[in-house]
């Protein structure tokens, strides 16, 4: 079977109690029910795997290749690792994103960005982070791009985040950074 098959044949998923998610979120009930609709009106089975994540995020970037990054910020949303989001996932996500403090939002994009799960940001990881912004800015990344440009903005990242100068970025490495003015 397709994904998208496989998607239509998902038994709907019902999120949990809107209170629940009220208590767990930044969101009051009225604003939980309003993502809902959007949530089900993108996916009516209540759980968006992968491709229709990127369908639908690819609609942000008409002028780029969006594809990578909506890769790694679904598997930013995807915390449970089973190859889908649920709106619990969506919404805990998203209330971090916009409504979250400093520290949690920091944490989240570190997540983002620590592709391998492994407590550390590495050179490849934001390589491929940086090159994956790129591609999804597409033709009108300005100044024009040249082949060097992701290069330099990782070496500027590590620059500045890796304080102990070992080649990886730690959590707390990250957070301290981010909060210097």
């Amino acid at each position: 079977k397709t994904d998208d098959e496989l998607e239509m044949t998902t038994v709907c998923h019902r999120p949990e109690g809107l209170e629940q998610l009220e208590a767990q979120t930044n969101f009051t009930k009225q604003e939980l029910q309003i993502l809902y609709r959007g949530f089900k009106n993108e996916c009516p089975s209540g759980v968006v795997n992968e491709e229709t994540f990127k369908h639908i995020y690819a609609q942000f970037f008409p002028h780029g290749d969006a594809s990578m990054y909506a890769h790694y910020l679904f598997n930013a949303f995807d915390t449970t690792n089973n190859g889908s989001i649920k709106f619990k996932d969506f919404v805990m996500g998203l209330s971090i994103l916009l409504r979250g403090t400093l520290r949690e939002k920091l944490e989240w994009t570190f997540h983002l960005y620590d592709i391998n799960r492994d407590g550390y940001i590495n050179r490849e990881e934001m390589t491929d982070i940086v090159r994956a912004i790129y591609d999804m800015m597409g033709k009108y990344t300005y100044p024009a791009l040249k082949g060097d440009v992701p290069q330099q903005h990782v070496d500027a990242f590590f620059q500045k985040m890796d304080k102990n100068k070992d080649g990886v970025v730690t959590l707390e490495e990250f957070i301290i950074a981010c909060q210097e003015v």
